[in-house]
């Protein structure tokens, strides 16, 4: 008899069987052909035995004293379901082993055990051992290159968002850069004519833009410490005050009335102050500006900041403004990279920079807007309560 199929596959056997007899020759028979065979004499011994060897087949008796096959077959297959288990029954337990065929047995023999027989279920076994390996080999070959063409696209999209990025920043500096030549141009005019109107006016653009420029270093090097947030508990006011803080000065100067709502009195919330005031801040300073465009409607000029606690699930600011509002072609870029409604005076980057801190605290940036009737910007954040 040649076992040579079943020998390339198969490297241990675990034979069951409470019949001394029947271990001896089955193991006998299967050493001859090369297979390293272990016995046991129970389905408990067989199981401890199992766990130490980790055989390919199981070849076991169903009926034994104890625990029978089928309580051996369903631990064995629990811990580990590729096992092949060939269960091996006299002719009068046949329905035993039609039932241990529901229980995920490969394959049953009977009694008395024939060379044909057993070499024809370890043959069995051995293909579906291969098949298993095969179709594992193949599955591990097409998560590695799955893995690997996800790297490789994600290293592509990673790289095109880079181009994106510079090139709208190359397109933000060269437009700064053209007003610094048309200040620098007005300044020489100025001087060449002695004409004093020239040179103010000129000055003006230089100096504007050279805080632009500065404006715009600053919040791209904020943006870029934006992905460390250090939360911490925090009155949700305090972030707020402070941005009302900075930006008063700029809009009393503006004719801006700002007026602001606190939450009050309350548990602490975990967010980064400092990074939440930086958000206020530019939804603040962009309220104002837009108070102050010439398509805002006339009358009093106003930005309100209100603080709502949200039923212990976190914090909301609001802040609303008396300006044109957008029209839809604007609210669809609003969030874009170096995209602004403040033509020469902004940068494009600081409501990227707040809805970036937003989303490090879990939360997000939405806003309202209606041509005629103002904005409303809302950042919600879910801090838990410390």
């Amino acid at each position: 008899m040649n076992f040579s199929v079943a020998k390339n596959t198969i490297k241990n056997i675990l034979l069951v069987d409470d019949e001394p007899g029947i271990r001896k020759v089955l193991s006998s028979i299967l050493a001859d052909e090369g297979f390293c065979v272990q016995t046991a004499p129970d389905a408990q011994t067989a199981l401890e035995t199992f766990k130490n060897i980790q055989p390919c087949v199981v070849l076991t008796d169903i009926k034994m004293p104890g625990h029978d096959g089928l309580w051996l077959l369903d631990r064995i297959k629990t811990q580990d379901p590729g096992v092949e288990v060939i269960m091996i029954t006299g002719h009068g337990d046949m329905d035993l082993a039609v039932e241990s065929l529901k229980h995920q047995a490969s394959d049953f023999i009977t009694k008395p055990v024939s060379d044909d027989a057993l070499k024809v279920a370890l043959e069995r076994a051995a293909r579906r051992i291969a098949l298993r390996r095969q179709l594992e080999s193949y599955t591990q070959g097409l998560e590695h290159m799955v893995e690997e063409k996800t790297q490789k696209l994600l290293e592509a999209q990673r790289m095109a968002a880079v181009g994106q990025t510079a090139a709208a920043l190359a397109h933000t500096i060269r437009n700064i850069a053209g007003s610094l030549k048309g200040g620098a141009f007005v300044l020489e005019k100025g001087l060449e004519l002695d004409d004093r109107d020239y040179l103010i006016q000129g000055w003006e653009m230089v100096k504007n833009n050279v805080e632009r420029i500065s404006r715009l270093a600053m919040d791209l090097l904020h943006y870029a410490k934006s992905d460390a947030v250090s939360p911490e508990p925090v009155d949700p006011d305090a972030p707020a005050r402070s941005a009302v803080e900075a930006l008063c000065g700029k809009a009393q100067q503006s004719g801006v009335s700002l007026y602001a709502q606190y939450a009050g009195p309350g548990p602490a919330l975990f967010m980064d102050e400092k990074a939440i005031s930086l958000c206020l801040q530019n939804l603040l300073d962009n309220a104002v500006d837009a108070c102050l465009s010439p398509e805002a409607t006339p009358g009093e000029k106003t930005v309100n900041l209100s603080v709502r606690r949200i039923s212990g699930k976190g914090v909301s600011y609001e802040i609303a403004d008396s300006g044109p509002g957008m029209d839809s072609s604007v609210q669809s870029k609003i969030f874009s990279e170096f995209f602004t409604t403040k033509g020469k005076n902004g940068t494009g980057v600081g409501l990227l920079l707040t809805q970036k801190i937003a989303r490090r605290h879990n939360g997000d940036v939405s806003f309202i807007s209606e041509p005629g009737k103002g904005s409303v910007f809302t950042l919600h954040l879910p801090g838990a309560a410390s």
